[in-house]
């Protein structure tokens, strides 16, 4: 499988089929049948935009969270990553080696929602054993993208 399409499409989703086309070498009817073929199987598993919700006006909390866990027999992890990932505060759930099992991400608009989430949801599952909670203060990069630094606003000084 050719991934020069897939980088691309990772890279920017909101070119054109055309501009696909002639970045990777193909007939827009070869770009056109590759995505309907990496859609049906889920290579490619939606499209996102990266959103700097710090130049919005929107309240926002993010954590990452440590999980040690309990696997089960036959299953390992994948069924707490299941029931993990249900729930709709969740952003992403990896698999981790090292000193805990699994990193989950997660979102709220306050920090008190995100450590009740921890508090009362994450940590009273069955197999779940130990939490750690580290809360993003700031992103400097994300998949590659570089938040940018805010222009600062001039100050206006009055002297009386």
């Amino acid at each position: 499988m050719d991934t020069k399409l897939l980088r691309l499409l990772e890279n920017d989703c909101t070119l054109t089929r055309e501009q696909l086309a002639s970045m990777a070498d193909m007939t827009v009817e070869e770009v056109n049948a590759a995505i309907k073929e990496y859609e049906e199987k889920k290579i490619v598993l939606g499209y996102k935009a990266i959103v700097d919700w710090d130049r919005t006006d929107r309240e926002s909390v993010t954590a990452l969270i440590e999980v040690k866990v309990t696997p089960q027999r036959g299953e390992g992890f994948d069924r707490v990553a299941e029931r993990i990932y249900q729930y709709d505060e969740v952003e992403s759930v990896y698999l981790m080696s090292g000193a805990f099992d699994l990193t989950v991400i997660i979102s709220g608009r306050t920090l008190r929602e995100v450590a009740e989430f921890v508090g009362q949801r994450l940590a009273t599952l069955e197999d779940v054993t130990g939490t750690a909670t580290h809360f993003i203060l700031k992103k400097y990069k994300e998949k590659h993208l570089i938040f940018e630094k805010r222009e600062e606003q001039e100050r206006e000084l009055i002297f009386t």
